[in-house]
């Protein structure tokens, strides 16, 4: 498969797209990326239905979604509509369809866009294995195919947008016996209904890859992109990470799938799916658009040669390891400090014996600009050890040194400057720490192709990532630093990550959680319990947002533990695939606990949910006290 998945690795620019009309709106072709939301009342409560609608439009989507799971919903889309254009709300409505095509073919013939899951508009998904013939497996996609053709038909007879959303939880039992559960059969999985589109001349279409896992999510839409280049498709992409969570967790883990994507020119569409008012979510997605439409018009980067990474699956590149990061030991986390008063600040506590130690979310290493020593030497000190001190050099400090000793040292590098004959050097150099810094506007390209050109000079020294902002707002610096760095560890580039937020008013704190929150987000280290919760829908069964706290209250010191939090099952048990504990809507006040996919507990009643998911915590020894 060609790794020449965007248009270009050095130069930022939208992939070109066809256009299509959504209402009264245009989507892909040269239009802005859009933005848009989910409402999470009742479709059947006309009133608080139009109202949330208002709401988000005017905290600025251009597209809603509503949830119609049954024909009591559908007989309510024309008075929503009504009561809308009566308050002058002219944003065009996107019905979300699961399990029942016949509430797609009603539906589209009254809003502008349906959305259908192609893991169950035709097939179903009770987690069974199957094995098909290959002249069996074309007999069922004729069956899909006929289904499908009667939605096509009713959505050109109504200029109808379409979006094939495949999700990664709700992969269908076909898909999943062929392909398993994988960003290919993700891919293939709408590429099957994409075929018919094509086929059938239909281009209003929006196609999306969702995942909870932000690996998945982008490797899984690469895939689709190439499948689709293959096969001459222009089809706009509508991107988000599903179940995200709530506050910062989801708006870091939001930023690196989204974020990876975009700063490559793929997308048209966006939603932030977040475990809070819908409304919430419009301004995350204007900040991470104005941030990505920044960049055009950047700086120039040098070119790298091949591309020396397989962009479709992970695999971290080689390094050498030295006692500090490098090989196969997690990403570290470097803090940059005044001195050595702002320790306590960073996390870190002093021993009696005079070491310094940190805990799960304290940084591996501190540098320290003005060390108070004569000479003033820059510093880098790991934790855990008493008087270690690792020089920290420019480029000509550090050539001046060369050969002096062979202790570790660390030299910083802006991305521009690594070139063939810094690339020599370092490549013959031992006990060496690459610190890589970009001041591109495309900083995310600048370093990636600085790690290109290590990698295919064969220059295996370790790389710490450092870069520095300068805002006032902390979910801005959250987003860009997500969005410029999180690919990179997604792509398996870097073995360290050193933020920094120059402005006086930032706390040093928030610094180091966002570099461990990007990392954690990227699936390269582990420091917190991770939360898999929805963002809630008309479907939800429970209040999402009440009991997300209130298990994240009882549960957040458990660090390395996985729990889904989900208000229905249309993805529950999938896209909480790799979790260790699953909490999912059953029936009103109801929930089904799981352990790992199994279900352990069913219907029980929602007030004793939250223990009975303790005790089986519990029961299963990953229970530790806070």
């Amino acid at each position: 498969m060609s790794p020449d998945y965007c248009k270009d690795f050095l130069r930022y620019a939208r992939r070109k797209t066809g256009p299509v009309r959504i209402g009264n709106t245009l989507m892909g072709g040269d239009q802005p990326i859009r933005i848009q939301s989910m409402t999470n009342t009742l479709t059947s409560d006309i009133q608080a239905t139009a109202d949330q609608i208002e709401r988000i439009f005017k905290a600025g989507a251009d597209f809603v979604r509503i949830t119609v799971p049954a024909q009591k919903d559908i007989d309510c889309l024309p008075q929503i509509k009504a009561e809308l254009q009566e308050r002058n709300c002219q944003v065009p409505i996107i019905t979300d369809i699961h399990f029942n095509p016949k509430l797609a073919y009603l539906s589209a013939a009254i809003v502008e866009k349906v959305r259908i899951n192609p893991g169950n508009f035709v097939d179903t998904k009770r987690f069974k294995s199957y094995t098909y013939t290959d002249e069996e497996y074309r007999a069922e996609l004729l069956r899909l195919r006929e289904q499908f053709l009667e939605l096509i038909t009713i959505c050109r007879e109504h200029e109808t947008a379409l979006r094939i959303g495949t999700n990664h939880g709700s992969l269908s039992d076909r898909i999943m016996s062929r392909y398993g559960d994988t960003p290919e059969g993700m891919a293939e999985s709408a590429m099957e209904f994409l075929r018919v589109c094509k086929q059938e001349k239909f281009s209003h279409v929006v196609v999306s890859m969702k995942a909870s896992n932000t690996r998945v999510m982008v490797y899984a839409t690469r895939i689709l992109l190439i499948k689709m280049m293959d096969e001459g498709m222009e089809f706009p992409l509508h991107l988000g990470v599903t179940e995200a969570g709530e506050g910062e967790d989801g708006r870091i883990r939001s930023a690196v799938g989204i974020g990876t994507l975009l700063a490559d020119g793929i997308g048209e569409t966006i939603r932030v799916s977040l475990t809070e008012d819908p409304e919430a979510e419009i301004p995350v997605c204007q900040k991470i658009v104005t941030y990505i439409s920044g960049r055009e018009g950047h700086e120039d980067i040098q070119g790298f040669g091949e591309i020396p990474i397989n962009p479709f699956s992970y695999k971290r590149r080689h390094s050498v390891p030295t006692a500090l990061c490098g090989g196969d030991q997690v990403p570290v986390v470097v803090a940059g400090l005044k001195n050595s008063s702002e320790l306590p600040e960073a996390g870190w506590k002093q021993r009696s014996s005079g070491v310094w130690e940190g805990g799960d979310l304290s940084p591996d290493m501190v540098f320290l600009a003005e060390p108070g020593e004569p000479g003033g030497r820059n510093i880098l000190i790991p934790a855990a050890t008493a008087n270690q001190q690792i020089s920290c050099l420019s480029w000509d400090e550090f050539l001046k040194a060369r050969g002096e000793n062979d202790e570790l040292s660390a030299v910083r590098l802006a991305a521009k400057d690594l070139l063939k004959e810094q690339l020599e050097i370092l490549k013959n150099s031992e006990n060496v720490l690459l610190i890589l810094e970009s001041q591109n506007t495309n900083r995310f390209a600048d370093l990636r192709s600085a790690f290109f050109r290590l990698m295919n000079a064969g220059c295996n020294i370790p790389v710490i990532i450092r870069a520095a902002y300068f805002e006032e707002d902390k979910e801005l610096f959250q987003l860009k630093a997500s969005i410029d760095l999180g690919g990179l560890f997604i792509d398996g580039l870097g073995d360290g990550l050193w933020l920094e937020n120059t402005n006086a008013g930032f706390h040093i704190k928030d610094v180091i959680e966002t570099a461990f929150g990007i990392l954690q987000a990227s699936r390269v280290r582990v420091s917190k319990t991770e939360y898999i919760s929805c963002p809630s829908c008309g479907r939800t069964l429970f209040d999402l947002q009440a009991t997300t706290r209130k298990i994240r209250e009882r549960t957040s010191h458990l660090k390395g533990l996985k729990i889904g939090i989900m208000g229905c099952i249309v993805n529950g048990p999938g896209e909480m695939a790799d979790a260790n504990y699953g909490y999912v809507g059953a029936g009103k006040g109801k929930v089904t606990l799981y352990k790992e996919k199994e279900v352990v507990g069913k219907n029980i009643p929602e007030d004793e949910a939250v223990d009975k998911l303790i005790e089986l915590i519990k029961e299963n020894g990953d229970w530790v006290d806070p």
